[in-house]
């Protein structure tokens, strides 16, 4: 199985503790990914962030809805925090956001390592559409942060290898 590795960054023109509050909030995360996929956090007792908490999701892939279960392995306010995938349909995913203040703001890096599950199969369905997938997701999601915070940011789009 072959381990992918997704990358973007972006230089957000504000303070590092303003970036770091919206993404401490993990209800925040349905407003910055895109709507079709039906995101919401399905976990029964509100979720605070903090190490060592998991965090319900549900969201639709095409028509079938899925569930995806997360831990939030790391926590190191406010500077960085990793999320893997307990359950959902990668077999691994190790999710981790960087955030380094700057003279010209706050650099906010995504690093994702995931693999997919069925071999050959999961390469495939990788190059047939998973990978355009979910650099469209982390377009969808640069974008939307972006606007949140007034349109100034400098954004690298994402790439996969």
């Amino acid at each position: 199985m072959r381990t992918y590795q997704l990358t973007c960054q972006m230089l957000v023109p504000k303070p590092l503790a303003e970036v770091y509050e919206v993404f401490e909030n993990p209800y925040n995360l349905k407003k910055i990914t895109p709507p079709w996929l039906s995101f919401s956090v399905a976990s029964k007792d509100k979720v605070v962030m903090r190490q060592g908490v998991e965090i319900d999701y549900l969201f639709r892939w095409f028509i079938i809805p899925m569930r995806w279960r997360t831990l939030i392995s790391r926590y190191n306010p406010p500077h960085d925090f990793v999320d893997e995938q307990i359950r959902g349909p990668y077999v691994l995913w190790r999710h981790r956001h960087t955030f380094e203040p700057t003279p010209d703001g706050t650099l906010v890096k995504d690093t994702v390592d995931y693999v997919l599950p069925f071999g050959l199969l999961g390469s495939f369905a990788h190059w047939l559409m998973v990978k355009a997938q979910l650099v469209m997701i982390f377009r969808f999601r640069q974008k939307a942060l972006n606007e949140l915070w007034g349109g100034q940011a400098i954004i690298s789009a994402p790439t996969v290898r």
